[in-house]
């Protein structure tokens, strides 16, 4: 199903929830990237959310229940970077685990992650994943 409208602008009701709560270049991202890779592959869903997504993690990055630019486009972790839908290296979730381990400190900071100082990179990672994981359940369930 299409993303975007005749004027090629997001259909805010057909973007997921967390792009709905984050900024024009999110949405437009995944919407344009959707609907682009939905003629490519002959109307594959699945295969256009794939692609949605991936450009969306390139620029943007999932704080709480929402998604914010990122300070350097490119891929948010290893299975963006290497990988296709027949690679199971496994995914972030959109934290942007190619991030310093400073960046993801600040992250989990204002996602007032407990235990975030004593961490390594790759426990923030998994922890601003599930801060993230509550956020947007939090935020589903007051619509």
């Amino acid at each position: 199903m299409a993303k975007t409208d005749d004027q090629g602008r997001p259909i805010e009701d057909e973007l997921p929830s967390t792009l709905q709560r984050s900024d024009d270049k999110a949405k437009d991202t995944y919407a344009q990237a959707h609907d682009s890779a939905e003629e490519t592959y002959d109307g594959d869903p699945a295969a256009a959310n794939r692609v949605a997504w991936a450009a969306v993690k390139h620029t943007h990055e999932k704080v709480g229940d929402h998604w914010e630019p990122k300070d350097e486009a490119g891929p948010s972790d290893e299975q963006s970077a290497r990988g296709n839908r027949d690679t199971d290296l496994g995914t972030a979730g959109g934290v942007d685990a190619n991030a310093t381990k400073e960046h993801l400190y600040e992250v989990a900071q204002r996602l007032d992650v407990e235990g975030r100082s004593s961490m390594t990179k790759d426990e923030l990672v998994e922890a601003i994943e599930k801060a993230n994981d509550r956020a947007t359940a939090d935020a589903r369930e007051k619509q």
